[in-house]
């Protein structure tokens, strides 16, 4: 058994490359593409059923090689791991191969509905993706996926490299159908156009007649293999009894055609071979731009995958030995010391145990310059190493690392549907049986009245009226609103997110961490002494190096800023809860509390004292000559904090501040913020009951906190939105997650909201109006076929066009600045 040089043995699909997926099968070590297909074949050998590599055909097409005797294998204990959910619950994101429109999407749910144990199913036709929940007890994965297989997709554990690979191959074999589609349209028109500009009798009958041979051949291409899909989609349907949006469809293309050949062989009658071609043409450039479109949306998702590091290097003998050795990444365990090379993208959460450095984590923070991080720092995996070696203790394995975990957020995001989007869902399921049912009675009028006419007007209403763009209008406007804000730096994770951002009456904001920075920053620096305010701060910071209490950070944070001159010290000893004492060039210094700097600086300005300010830190230096200096700190607002609550407030809604500290503090805050209400002092507890309050009073809540310590309240809340940074993301309970912790970034979800309600509306509105007007010209006969074709074409390619606009919304803090 030979290996495929950069496919993947299981599936067929290129495997990415500097990937480590591989599977011994039969003593060789196999390539794969993806986790997905490392764990099927590992099962595969694991059950000693490697008979299905040695007497296969063909290499697979895709995970379409996924065949039924083999769907058993995902129940194997070795996978359960992958499926695991909440509450006891398993739950998996799956791709879904096939989908061709949101009728595809109604048939797969209501008949995956019929699965016992199955307890939900959300099927996304933008981003092909399954989300599935399901009770381990009662139902086994191998029957979700076979429930698939049986209404004629195929589904497969979601992996975005191999998904993105899939949406790529698709968009390949759909523009080679394009453009055969538009060759022969073209050719058609060459024989149409002159027929319908002479004048009557001017063309002699032999030559209309070897014009319609002519384009008879010229549609052939395009009917059977341009719109082979169609016929395929179908048939898939009939054969089921559901009434899916391929069949009206491929009852026009079918019902324009054969006419035609009719028309051509006996010479009677008219053709529509321009017809059908233009609308075989139409119909799959509009496909063609929504899948476009998808593959936008999965593209964001993809670029996280493949920072995901494949190996790090391992130090097995740390500190006896530097030797490394290069090992899987998925095989490091919280421990293990690791070496990072520059250039090298940190395999795990770690902590530096050896050397400095400057990091990359643009794809976890959007902070665009290298952060620079030292010994005992912690590291997020994933993050790029960009100067030089550092030596670190992996504290979190690489499936449980910060990347990773957004990685999985991300994966379940976007899976569900806001109700405007299941209104739509409804009402395209029915219009197609409705629409089938009205072209018959259409065809049975015309046919008692004017049996020349009746044909070509029963295609038309056939063609006119495919209910595409309803059912485009609302999933094609999230998906690009959503990966949008992706790539902004805010992860939508519940699907009513947009929509109830959009009706919100109420804005409510915890302080620390969500308006304010929360650690302390340098307020003020008052001189008391002598000395230039550049050696104040340097004895400070020589006296706090290697302290880990956050006003000392502040001052060594504040030296590394103003390049503070670097002061040696001696012998620097620790009072507790007092402050700290050294020695320099013979002299004693004092740097902590008032009353501690006194006992050698002599007593303390009563008017120092006096002006000191609530909610505000001071710390004091002095020496055995006196007063030096006083530090002011306090947790500083974040930028642009007035910019977001304005821009509330300015909407009309209601802007709140709650928070568990004094209630003199969170009444400064709010002040300088110019909030319409405040309550401090509050425990979790009170402030979901605030918010309970103001929902049964009618207010929509929109909640803005931390992620972990307002865990219930952002339950509670109508939509929530959580600060996400560092190991916060795996723990947050919100419908939103702002990744790069920057309150501007709230700005940039409502006026993403706005505009992707504004979009939805506009896009059912044209829906609706084009069916409303289209149906009834098409049935009383002021349609002819290609008409119907084009009006049909041009409309889904309006609703998907229209959303890609909110592809180009900008980052809220531009406008404001």
């Amino acid at each position: 058994m030979t290996t495929l040089a950069q496919t993947c043995f299981h599936c067929g699909l290129p495997v990415p490359a500097g990937s480590a997926w591989s599977v011994v099968i039969e003593d060789v070590s196999q390539p794969m593409c993806c986790p997905g297909c490392e764990a099927v074949a590992q099962a595969i050998v694991d059950n000693d059923l490697t008979d299905y590599y040695r007497t296969r055909q063909s290499l697979p097409e895709g995970a379409a090689a996924i065949v039924p005797d083999a769907l058993g294998l995902y129940d194997a204990p070795e996978l359960a791991s992958q499926f695991q959910g909440e509450n006891g619950n398993a739950e998996a994101t799956l791709s879904v191969e096939g989908i061709r429109c949101a009728a595809c999407v109604w048939l797969i749910e209501k008949r995956l509905s019929q699965v016992p144990g199955l307890q939900s199913a959300n099927l996304n036709v933008a981003t092909e993706k399954l989300q599935v929940s399901w009770d381990a007890a009662q139902c086994k994965p191998s029957d979700i996926l076979e429930a698939v297989r049986e209404v004629g997709y195929v589904a497969y554990p979601f992996d975005p490299i191999q998904h993105g690979e899939m949406l790529r191959k698709n968009a390949r074999q759909m523009f080679k159908r394009l453009f055969v589609a538009g060759l022969s349209m073209m050719q058609v028109m060459m024989y149409a156009v002159p027929v319908y500009f002479a004048e009557a009798g001017s063309i002699e009958t032999d030559m209309v007649q070897l014009m319609r041979w002519a384009s008879l051949v010229l549609t052939l291409p395009a009917v059977f293999y341009s719109a082979q899909p169609f016929f395929q989609g179908a048939w898939a349907d009939l054969s089921r009894k559901v009434a899916g949006m391929d069949v009206p469809v491929a009852l026009g293309i079918a019902a324009a055609f054969a006419g035609s050949v009719w028309s051509t062989v006996t010479g009677e009658g008219e053709v529509y071979f321009d017809s059908v071609t233009m609308f075989i043409f139409l119909l799959l450039a509009s496909r063609y731009i929504e899948l476009v479109a998808r593959r936008r949306a999965a593209a964001s998702l993809e670029t996280m995958q493949h920072a995901l590091p494949d190996a790090a290097w391992l130090l097995r003998d740390f500190p006896n030995s530097r030797e490394a050795s290069r090992v899987p990444a998925a095989q490091l365990r919280a421990g293990d010391v690791i070496i990072a090379k520059p250039g090298d993208p940190i395999a795990a959460d770690s902590v530096i145990i050896e050397g400095d450095t400057a990091l990359d984590m643009s794809l976890l923070t959007g902070e665009s310059q290298p952060q620079v991080r030292r010994m005992g720092e912690q590291v997020v995996g994933g993050a790029v190493n960009m100067r030089q070696p550092v030596i670190l203790r992996v504290e979190r394995v690489a499936k449980e690392s910060t990347l990773a975990a957004l990685i999985r957020m991300i994966e379940r995001a976007g899976q569900g549907k806001p109700a405007i989007a299941h209104w739509a869902d409804k009402v395209a399921a029915w219009f197609v049986a409705a629409l089938l049912v009205l072209a018959a009675g259409v065809l049975l009028f015309w046919l008692s009245h004017d049996v020349s006419r009746a044909w070509p007007i029963a295609i038309a209403v056939l063609v006119v009226s495919c209910p595409c763009a309803l059912s485009l209008a609302t999933p094609s406007a999230l998906a690009a609103a959503t990966d949008r804000l992706l790539r902004q730096g805010v992860l939508v994770m519940q699907p009513h997110v947009l929509e109830t951002l959009h009706r919100a009456t109420h804005v409510v904001f915890d302080k620390t961490g969500t308006l304010t920075e929360g650690r302390p920053q340098l307020q003020s620096l008052a001189l008391l002494g002598s000395l230039q305010r550049d050696t104040v701060i340097g004895i400070a910071a020589a006296m706090e190096a290697g302290s880990a209490h956050p006003l000392a950070q502040a001052i060594i944070s504040v030296a590394h800023t103003e390049s503070a001159t670097a002061i040696e010290i001696d012998r620097v000893t620790h009072a507790a809860g007092q402050g700290l004492e050294a020695r320099l060039d013979d002299q004693l210094y004092r740097l902590g509390t008032a009353g501690f700097v006194a006992e050698i600086s002599g007593s303390a300005n009563s008017q120092m004292l006096a002006d000191e300010m609530s909610g505000v830190s001071y710390v004091y230096l002095g020496s055995c000559s006196g007063w030096l200096a006083r530090f002011a700190f306090s947790d500083a607002l974040k930028p642009n904090a007035l910019e977001v609550v304005s821009h509330f407030r300015s909407q009309g809604r209601r802007v709140v501040l709650l928070s568990g500290d004094s209630p003199a503090i969170v009444e400064q805050v709010a002040a300088a913020l110019h909030m319409d209400e405040t309550h401090g002092g509050m425990l979790p507890d009170q402030k979901l009951a605030y918010v309970q309050q103001l929902q049964q009073q009618g207010a929509v809540v929109v909640m803005v906190g931390d992620g972990m310590n307002d865990a219930a309240v952002l339950r509670g809340a109508d939509v929530s939105f959580a600060m996400g940074s560092g190991a916060a993301l795996a723990q947050s309970h919100a419908d939103a997650v702002l990744i790069h912790a920057q309150l501007s970034l709230l700005l940039d979800a409502a006026n993403a909201a706005a505009a992707c309600m504004r979009v939805i509306r506009q896009n059912l509105a044209w829906a609706t109006l084009y069916n409303l007007l289209a149906i009834p010209a098409a049935a009383f006969g002021l349609l002819t076929p290609w008409m119907a074709g084009l009006g049909m074409s041009l409309s889904s390619a309006f609703v998907v066009v229209n959303a890609l606009r909110l592809e180009r919304i900008s980052p809220a803090m531009r406008k404001v600045h």
